[in-house]
């Protein structure tokens, strides 16, 4: 990722940086507009073919300082300075959706471990207290754990909560634009997916996927790379993708392979040292809670919108990320050639 650029968020205050980044310190107390040029045309494709092109070694590939200095900036325009402008309003959208996204998420966890890990509605009715929830969804769980600690008539096993899908293509019998989804793309415990690839990128067999399937990194598990595809696509052999068995609500599916202890339980069995990949055949016999009908159709209409909320986000970030790789393809020669750029930052 030679030629990365990043501005400090506003709330660091202090921090440490490792020998491969360096600091960029303006003189002369130069204005927000100036800054924000310097750090878009440095983020232009220009200026990463600048830093490809005067790369020095071959294990370790950096950049000289004189190199970086020496890169020519071009006086700011007027047109320039519009497009400044808008990318640091889609940097601003991006973000709050990120946010958005984020918070949204969390809720969805936290209702979920409520519900159907620490098991709070069915453990207040079993000692008699309140559960907090109104009290026709209190009706619906039962009154007890049964020895295995599941609800009584809960008792089941992760394949009865997902199904494993395993069709695979080879990049070539697709669309080359056809979205990619590799490990890279995938942050870690974080159901949304900002960033894909693309099928002409790849080679070599590739699992196919439908937008709402769940992905799940099998390669190294423990660094917990689950998200939910926003879009139809292909990946990586190394995700596993999952669809909701046949009355399970996509969100429940979601938070269930997502949770803390299942991603754990899926790296506590792992096939290979070097490489580890989680291993669904040990996956899917595990016990997992399965409530009943009732139950997951209240936590669906409690949740399931949620989750269009995130992936509605998901959407707007694509769309604002390809606003402004136009800009910024064209933000040194000044053309803007996005039709009514302002008005579509706005729609999205």
């Amino acid at each position: 990722m030679i030629g990365s650029i990043a501005r400090v968020p506003s709330f660091v205050t202090s921090g440490r940086i490792t020998q491969d980044t360096v600091k960029l310190v303006f003189r002369d107390d130069p204005a927000p507009e100036d800054i924000s040029y310097i750090h878009w045309v440095l983020r232009t494709p220009q200026y990463r073919a600048y830093c490809a092109g005067h790369a020095m070694g071959s294990a370790v590939v950096a950049l000289s300082r004189s190199d970086f200095l020496k890169y020519p900036i071009p006086p700011a325009s007027s047109a320039t300075r519009v497009a400044v402008s808008l990318l640091d309003s889609i940097d601003n959208k991006i973000e709050l959706n990120r946010r958005i996204a984020a918070t949204l998420e969390e809720m969805g966890r936290t209702l979920f471990k409520n519900w159907f890990i620490d098991f709070n509605p069915v453990r207040a009715k079993a000692e008699g207290r309140p559960s907090g929830l109104p009290e026709v969804t209190a009706a619906l769980f039962p009154d007890r754990l049964g020895e295995d600690g599941l609800p009584e008539g809960w008792s089941a096993t992760a394949d009865s909560i997902g199904l494993n899908i395993r069709q695979q293509i080879l990049p070539t019998e697709v669309e080359p634009e056809t979205p990619y989804v590799g490990l890279e793309h995938v942050e870690r415990r974080k159901l949304a997916l900002e960033t894909v690839g693309r099928a002409e990128d790849v080679e070599s067999h590739k699992a196919v996927f439908k937008r709402r399937d769940l992905l799940f990194g099998k390669l190294r598990p423990y660094f917990h790379k689950v998200a939910i595809a926003p879009v139809d696509g292909i990946c990586s052999t190394d995700i596993l993708v999952f669809r909701p068995q046949d009355g399970i609500p996509p969100a429940y599916l979601y938070f269930a392979f997502s949770a803390d202890g299942f991603v754990a339980k899926a790296s506590g069995a792992q096939e290979g040292t070097r490489m580890p990949r989680a291993d669904w055949g040990f996956m899917r016999k595990q016990p997992m809670a399965r409530p009943t009908p009732r139950v997951l159709a209240e936590f669906d209409n409690v949740v399931g919108p949620l989750i269009e909320r995130i992936l509605v986000a998901i959407e707007q970030i694509r769309t604002l990320t390809s606003i402004r790789d136009t800009l910024l393809l064209n933000l040194i020669s000044g053309e803007l050639r996005v039709k009514n750029p302002r008005n579509a930052v706005e729609a999205a």
